[in-house]
């Protein structure tokens, strides 16, 4: 089960749940995978709303690897997701807003103690 305060989402790919993580090794490979010099920069990408079907590959790519699931992007670039093109731009900005701490309001819930990090 995915931990959002560890920056975890979950996704389901070829009709199987998985967790993504984006590690910090996993953003060493989304920056050099993405020519960003350095995590500011890859930011600044991600901020611009300006994604390729290529970024988002990468994006999902090592979310799944940082939360080690050993795919290459070949691997991930045949998996299949319910929901079309949307579904995964979905994943990849859930894992985005998880890994930079963009998480959505949660109006009501009771809060997690620190145990469950």
């Amino acid at each position: 089960m995915a931990n959002h305060r560890r920056g975890e989402i979950e996704a389901r790919l070829d009709d199987q749940s998985y967790t993504l993580c984006l590690t910090l090794g996993a953003l060493a490979e989304l920056e050099s995978g993405l020519g960003a010099s350095d995590l500011v920069a890859l930011a600044q990408r991600f901020e611009s709303n300006r994604l390729s079907s290529r970024d988002i590959l990468r994006i999902i790519g090592c979310g799944l690897r940082g939360a080690g699931h050993a795919l290459t992007d070949e691997e991930v670039s045949r998996m299949k997701v319910s929901g079309g093109l949307a579904a995964y731009v979905q994943i990849a900005a859930d894992l985005l807003a998880a890994t930079f701490g963009d998480e959505p309001e949660t109006q009501g819930a009771n809060p997690r103690s620190p145990q469950d990090a």
